[in-house]
């Protein structure tokens, strides 16, 4: 069954921005508003912006409260999560998808809203966007890569990048819908109906910050549950300032990653510039048909 696709957007449609996980100011989304009105849209800022509890933007129902308030709005064509941090996974439960069903709309984040991307594919079909936030935007990123491959998809969908050759790629070619995000919060997601059947799929995953064990532990427990051994393609995005223990694990992040799918026969592409990448997070569609092309000298990624 082929997922429901968001419209494109044009220029005067209005786009939300919500915190739905750590505390965010009004200053920090500033370039992003800029930005927003120089592609011509109306940027509405939601009431979780600028509010404190905690490390928190406001209480579990005030953020939720919030999302769902654009949601539930027609008017509104696409929601930004301002920022990761950690909190998504806290008012999933809470939301009502029934009116977002109807009338779908683009939902753009990663890092911890990789939450709200993996469980609108697995429960509702429904195309999301894994790109930069407002957090991560400057004025002087308004031409970087991670923006221009965002405006993009937005604006035209269109989605075909060539990256360059890794020494521990694996050949092939893959053809799937393309879900993942970030590692941590897939791992946290096990056992829920945030994420689903990976069979004949393209998975991506990217991190941050963790320890090298940890990355095998994640991976380990994908392989455990299944994640792993139906897959079409895996794609492995920034693996970003990862930290070792005094008794070293004895294994870089790669290396993990490889050994942990050495029984499968997919193709795997290291070094995609997805995730935690500042200048560089390109954007992708969670959900759209992709194609995984791993050759000799370079990888080629397509959506259609």
């Amino acid at each position: 069954m082929m997922t429901k696709r968001p419209e494109l957007l044009k220029k005067g449609d209005k786009i939300g921005i919500v915190a739905t996980a750590r505390k965010i100011s009004i200053e920090e989304v500033g370039a992003t508003i800029k930005l927003l009105v120089s592609w011509g849209l109306v940027p509405v800022i939601g009431k979780s912006i600028g509010l404190k509890k905690n490390q928190f933007a406001g209480s579990d129902n005030e953020r939720a409260k919030d999302l769902q308030s654009f949601l539930d709005n027609k008017e509104i064509k696409a929601i930004f999560c301002a920022r990761g941090g950690y909190g998504t996974v806290r008012i999933i439960d809470l939301l009502d998808f029934s009116l977002f069903i109807q009338n779908p709309k683009w939902i753009i984040g990663y890092s911890d809203p990789t939450v709200l991307l993996s469980h609108i594919y697995f429960n509702y079909n429904i195309e999301t966007i894994h790109a930069i936030m407002p957090i991560n935007i400057t004025e002087d990123d308004f031409f970087s890569n991670a923006v221009i491959s965002l405006k993009k998809i937005l604006f035209e969908g269109e989605n075909k990048n060539y990256y360059k050759k890794y020494i521990m790629n694996r050949k092939g070619k893959a053809e799937g819908e393309l879900i993942g995000g970030n590692l941590s919060v897939l791992y946290s997601l096990l056992g829920s109906n945030s994420f689903g059947d990976t069979k004949d799929k393209i998975l991506f995953i990217e991190d941050l910050d963790e320890y090298i064990y940890h990355i095998d532990r994640m991976m380990q427990a994908l392989r455990r549950a299944g994640k792993l051994k139906d897959l079409k393609g895996l794609i492995v995005g920034g693996m970003t300032d990862m930290h070792d223990n005094f008794i070293r694990f004895g294994k870089a992040p790669h290396r993990i990653i490889m050994d942990t799918v050495q029984d499968y026969d997919f193709p795997v592409a290291f070094n995609i510039p997805i995730g935690h990448i500042k200048e560089n997070n390109q954007a992708y569609v969670i959900g759209r048909k992709t194609t995984l092309t791993v050759e000799k000298f370079k990888v080629i990624i397509e959506q259609e």
